[in-house]
């Protein structure tokens, strides 16, 4: 996309941060520090993380010492996040391992805004239980909801990885009036079915274009690189449109990519896709079923 300051008004210019992680987590803070201000040099007013992007994906293995890792929000990250986004005159969106209260972690995305202070929490919602991907071992479910935040940027949601194979978690994002959806992603293929990654790969990329098809958002996927211990994350974080099209896609390798956003395409797409309009939401309500039986009573 191009980065020219002579964009709409009603564009906004986001960076996507894909780097790579590392034993030490002061070493990832300001390297992915350095790569907030190259996006922020470029125009970005928000910028976004991978999913716990200060330490290496420690959900391969059960293990209590990594709890350790954790830490209280606000702490240390987004301390030195909130800095970096008053410095800028930027909103972040960075993603940590939250210690709530002893004995109570969340995997936790956290808006930082141009001041410099919180402007919002998001709390995953969905806690994936796969191999080498044990975050119910670490994380207590989200109990946020899906909001939508009001910041310097416009109105915004966030999600986080797993949440992205939930199509009623960007609908109920979007409903709140969400017009960009950011997804921190920590996503790739176990080292025993690499046979599988382009099969994978493909799903994750059709499902978040499908996400901003049927809300008419735009979808921010960031990812991490890298092998780490049994997985290969895949990069490629992208940029899709509301009629689903990828604006901008990064390769495998670390990189920071900026993308231009012109929200006057969600308004066109919710137009030429009236699909808010047409959804039937007196037929909606089996949908808060775990499941739906054959015998179960449908008037």
């Amino acid at each position: 996309m191009s980065e020219s300051s002579s964009t709409p008004a009603s564009t906004i210019r986001v960076g996507l941060v894909q780097t790579h992680a590392e034993a030490d987590a002061n070493s990832n803070l300001a390297r992915t520090l350095d790569l907030v201000a190259e996006a922020a040099e470029r125009g970005a007013r928000v910028v976004c993380l991978q999913e716990l992007f200060r330490t290496p994906y420690f959900c391969q293995a059960e293990d209590a010492q990594h709890f350790r890792l954790a830490e209280p929000v606000p702490g240390p990250t987004t301390r030195a996040l909130g800095e970096a986004a008053k410095r800028h005159g930027i909103t972040i969106v960075g993603s940590l391992f939250e210690k709530r209260a002893a004995g109570l972690f969340h995997n936790t995305a956290v808006l930082l805004g141009p001041d410099g202070e919180v402007a919002g929490i998001y709390r995953k919602m969905h806690i994936p239980d796969d191999p080498r991907f044990y975050e119910k071992f670490y994380f207590t479910p989200g109990d946020l909801g899906f909001p939508a935040f009001d910041t310097a940027a416009g109105r915004l949601g966030v999600l986080i990885c797993w949440d992205q194979w939930y199509p009623e978690a960007a609908r109920l994002t979007a409903l709140k009036g969400a017009r960009i959806l950011f997804y921190p992603t920590a996503i790739g293929t176990w080292s025993g079915e690499l046979e599988q990654r382009s099969t994978q790969h493909d799903a994750w990329r059709t499902m978040q274009r499908a996400h901003a098809i049927a809300n008419g958002v735009f979808v921010v996927a960031v990812n991490r690189v890298g092998v780490e211990g049994a997985l290969h994350f895949w990069g490629r974080s992208f940029v899709a449109r509301p009629d689903g099209t990828v604006a901008a896609e990064a390769g495998a390798e670390e990189e920071v990519l900026v993308v231009d956003c012109d929200l006057s395409h969600v308004d066109e797409a919710r137009e030429g896709w009236p699909f808010f309009r047409d959804r039937r939401i007196d037929a909606y309500g089996d949908i808060t079923s775990r499941w739906l039986d054959d015998d179960d009573d449908r008037a």
